[in-house]
């Protein structure tokens, strides 16, 4: 049977439609929202199961890394069809552990950014002029929200000491990149996945970024004792290397804030290689390769 998630321009039109086509081809599937971003746009979710061991993969908190809102979608596809028996491909057996959990996939924290950085400043409404002075529609450069900030420096987890080492970059406003704002979770995208993972007790998340073909999986002192075996499990069956981010990425994270508050597993999955945003004719490399240690994600 053929994909229905297929590389195309993932912007926040695509993605909702894509949502809306597997919830028609998958009953099964719930289609909500967890909230709204700046603009306005939704911020969808998709889930399958109803079991208490819950996960959670969320992705293209950055503008440019919009190609991981496909990935999030074709591995939705993907545990669909094992689901009802139409895909034996993987080790990893979804049907098996189907009963016993709920995966939640939230395809785009960012709408308004991606489509920003794929459309232009005009996405911003009523923050076009500001976006448009911060580098907006020049292209390859934009990964923050419609306020100019980065979505993944907004998290509660390390804030004086990302705020310095982003003074000492310079950055100290809105801008296309790497400014964490005023305050944690000012912004409501980040407001509202922390409102979700405050509701709903993860087991463990995911978050999918691009690109490098690394795997982060600790932060602080909460970091679980399990995490790194777990993130070389995860590192054996698709090629990938554990690590640790750069210094202005290594606070302020979604998977940090995860870590930090809860005392569960979090992960960071930079997806492929390249320069942001990755081309469309790499993405069924790039899902293929990631593919298992995603499933692997999902039934851990």
């Amino acid at each position: 049977m053929p994909s229905i998630v297929t590389p195309q321009i993932a912007d926040s039109r695509a993605v909702g439609a894509l949502c809306a086509v597997l919830c028609h081809a998958y009953p099964f599937v719930h289609h909500t929202t967890i909230g709204q971003s700046v603009c306005g746009r939704p911020l969808h979710a998709l889930s399958i199961g109803h079991g208490e061991h819950a996960v959670l993969f969320a992705a293209a908190f950055h503008a440019q890394e919009w190609l991981t809102s496909l990935i999030a979608l074709r591995l939705c596809e993907d545990l669909c069809r094992q689901y009802i028996g139409e895909d034996t491909r993987s080790r990893f057996d979804f049907v098996s552990v189907a009963a016993s959990r709920t995966v939640v996939i939230l395809p785009q924290i960012n709408p308004d950014g991606v489509d920003i950085a794929i459309h232009g400043s005009s996405r911003g409404g009523s923050h076009a002029t500001m976006l448009h002075v911060q580098g907006a529609d020049i292209k390859g450069v934009w990964q923050a929200n419609a306020h100019g900030i980065d979505l993944n420096h907004n998290f509660d987890a390390g804030r004086e000491q990302l705020a310095a080492i982003e003074r000492s970059h310079g950055i100290t406003g809105p801008c296309a990149r790497q400014w964490g704002g005023v305050c944690a979770e000012s912004e409501p995208e980040t407001a509202a996945l922390c409102a979700l993972c405050r509701r709903v007790p993860f087991h463990h998340v995911a978050a999918l970024h691009s690109q490098g073909e690394e795997i982060y999986w600790q932060y602080g002192d909460r970091t679980p004792t399990h995490a790194r075996m777990t993130a070389r499990l995860l590192a054996s069956v698709s090629g990938y290397t554990p690590a640790s981010p750069n210094a202005i990425a290594s606070h302020g994270g979604f998977k940090d804030w995860f870590i930090e508050h809860t005392g569960r597993m979090g992960f960071t999955f930079e997806l492929g290689r390249g320069r942001n945003p990755l081309p469309l004719c790499d993405f069924d490399s790039i899902y293929q390769k990631a593919r298992d240690m995603l499933l692997l994600t999902a039934v851990l």
